[in-house]
């Protein structure tokens, strides 16, 4: 749950450091296809959609967040949060392979998806598994993740790390480290208590 809080910083601040290469990459395409320069209104207009898709994508995950986290499980809620995330990662890393600036903006869909849904999930099973003593301090851990998450992105963002021409496509497809974090750690930990009590009726479980 923290990888998916932190993956959602990550996603918010990466976005802003390579936006020069991406829009030369967007009119670079476009001439490419149809021969002719997009206008700057154009290359402005498939920026915004790069830059607001993933708020759209946030809302889709956030919103199903409560069906899937009672119908599968706090836990298993999470690990299909990653789904959404790797394909996002994979989109948004091979589109100047493939020549597809609409790769970047399928991406930061699927990335929002995974952003939504995770954060939502995280705070979920964080506060019912947290012991009472430190249910407060558990729960300011998607705050701490997100804060991290956006360090991270800025400096992986800066022109000594991955902020590039040659490595823009890398550093998109940076989330794909903390999803994969999540996947290797998160079977090893149990289920929320509340979701096997009040959902699975599994009161051996819970206890």
């Amino acid at each position: 749950g923290i990888t998916g809080a932190f993956h959602y910083g990550l996603q918010v601040s990466i976005i802003n450091s390579p936006a020069e290469y991406i829009q030369n990459f967007i009119r670079e395409t476009w001439l490419k296809r149809y021969g002719s320069s997009p206008s700057a209104e154009m290359i402005t207009l498939m920026w915004s959609f790069i830059v607001s898709i993933y708020s759209i994508g946030g809302l889709l995950g956030s919103s199903s967040a409560g069906y899937l986290s009672v119908r599968f499980g706090r836990k298993k809620a999470m690990l299909l949060a990653n789904i959404p995330a790797l394909l996002g990662a994979a989109l948004m890393g091979l589109s100047r392979l493939c020549g597809s600036f609409e790769m970047i903006i399928a991406g930061r869909l699927f990335s929002g998806v995974c952003g939504g849904l995770a954060l939502n999930v995280h705070i979920m099973y964080a506060g019912e598994c947290a012991p009472r003593n430190l249910r407060g301090l558990i729960a300011i851990t998607a705050s701490t993740s997100i804060a991290v998450g956006k360090f991270v992105g800025f400096a992986l963002g800066l022109r000594e790390v991955l902020g590039v021409e040659a490595l823009w496509p890398i550093l998109l497809a940076a989330n794909a480290v903390p999803v994969l974090v999540q996947l290797l750690t998160l079977p090893f930990f149990p289920d929320s208590p509340r979701y096997l009590l009040i959902d699975q009726k599994d009161k051996e479980g819970c206890i």
